[in-house]
C-alpha cells in the first residue's frame, strides 16, 4: 500500500488511533448543541440511566445529553 513505510496507516484516517482532527470537540462549541438531543443519544442515555438507577430527562439538548452520557459512562463503566 502506498505511503505505508512505518507500519502505520497514513492513507486511512479511520485506522489512526489519534487522528489529530476535530473529532473530539467540547459540546459547548457545537453549533447545533442547543438543538434537541438525537434519537440515538436519547436511546443510549435511557439505557445508561436505567443501568445507573438515575432519572432520564427527555428534554436535554444535544450538548447536555453528551455531557450526561459522559457522566453516566464514568458512573457505570460502560462505553469506556
Amino acid at each position: 500500500m502506498a505511503g505505508r513505510d512505518d507500519g502505520q496507516h497514513p492513507d486511512n484516517p479511520k485506522l489512526d488511533p489519534d487522528p489529530g482532527s476535530n473529532t473530539v470537540k467540547d459540546p459547548d462549541d457545537w453549533t447545533t448543541g442547543d438543538e434537541a438531543m438525537t434519537g440515538a443519544q436519547a436511546s443510549y442515555l435511557k439505557t445508561l440511566c436505567e443501568e445507573a438507577g438515575d432519572e432520564f430527562d427527555a428534554g436535554l439538548t444535544k450538548a447536555e445529553a453528551s455531557r450526561r452520557i459522559d457522566e453516566l459512562q464514568a458512573k457505570t463503566g460502560r462505553g469506556r
